[in-house]
């Protein structure tokens, strides 16, 4: 990542703007991080330890926390920082570090979500096939294959964006280092640039959602065929939770990344990136898992290992 460019390091605005109002961001902040770490770390906790929970869906959602837990380890504590500091700088290569990483770990979850999609299309529309398509291996191939296509487009981008010259202004007007607030501040013509990452999250995002578009049209086709309104219901139960998360993660992603830098703007932008890189981790636990009756289960039996009474759980 050779770059020519005088400026060395980089300021983050971030919320400077909100002057005072910064104090309360930052408790406001820290108890969703904490939330965050320890709802994804529940979850980790009582899928490895209960192995009623050893199926390809909750091996999915295992990684994708753990991948949460460290997407958001990228951005989070230096924000958290940042809100109480003065000094808000980030060295050249801290920059280059922090968004390959972030968009590394953000990939990673839009593969995944696309893969676990096609897990309830294999568990629900060819429930014979089940063990064959996702057997142990197969399961494996597909984490590996996000991880590496996640931090190769990743490496594609960041190169992409740091390869460029910076000679002028070194504010970053975002919380982190984010494509389109830096890729802004380079002082030569960024149009190829850009078309290349633009063309990547149409792959990441578009290609994936219509792949879980289609296989939600044949689990709807085949929900719709179940003769008990309760094997409709635990159905449709194991796939809305999936689906609140999609909808969040793609349309936030989509309208921040599926357009020219160009058309950024700072405060709307700021708001809609809170949502993803905030919003959607605590939404995995809570939404996807921790109303599951299996996890609910499996809590209940993990806190009662521990003497305490579960009376009022």
């Amino acid at each position: 990542m050779a770059n020519s460019s005088c400026v060395t390091e980089f300021l983050l605005l971030g919320f400077s703007s909100f002057g005072e109002f910064q104090l309360v961001l930052f408790v406001v902040f820290l108890c969703l991080y904490l939330i965050i770490l320890s709802g994804n770390i529940t979850i980790i906790s009582v899928i490895r330890l209960d192995h009623s929970l050893h199926t390809p869906m909750y091996f999915f959602l295992c990684v994708l926390s753990t991948s949460e837990i460290f997407y958001t380890i990228v951005i989070l504590p230096k924000m958290l920082i940042n809100l109480l500091s003065i000094l808000r700088t980030l060295s050249f290569m801290s920059c280059a570090t922090q968004m390959f990483f972030f968009l590394g770990f953000a990939v990673t979850n839009c593969l995944l979500l696309g893969v676990m999609g096609y897990d309830r299309y294999a568990a629900i529309c060819q429930p014979l096939y089940y063990p064959i398509l996702m057997s142990w291996k197969v399961c494996g191939q597909l984490v590996a294959i996000c991880i590496v296509s996640g931090f190769l487009i990743s490496l594609v981008g960041t190169s992409l964006v740091f390869s460029l010259p910076f000679c002028d202004s070194n504010k970053i007007n975002h919380y982190f280092c984010d494509i389109s607030p830096v890729i802004r501040l380079a002082c030569a013509e960024t149009y190829i640039n850009e078309l290349i990452i633009f063309i990547c999250g149409v792959l990441v995002l578009i290609v994936p959602l219509i792949f879980i578009c289609i296989s939600y049209g044949f689990i709807l086709r085949t929900i719709l065929k179940i003769p008990s309104a309760e094997g409709k219901r635990k159905a449709f139960s194991t796939c809305a939770s999936h689906l609140i998360v999609v909808i969040v993660h793609y349309g936030c992603a989509s309208f921040v990344y599926l357009r020219p830098s160009a058309r950024y703007t700072s405060g709307k932008d700021r708001l809609v990136t809170v949502t993803y890189t905030i919003i959607t981790p605590l939404l995995n636990p809570m939404v996807y898992s921790l109303r599951n009756k299996d996890v609910q289960l499996a809590i209940r039996k993990m806190i009662g290992k521990t003497g305490f009474p579960l009376k009022n759980l």
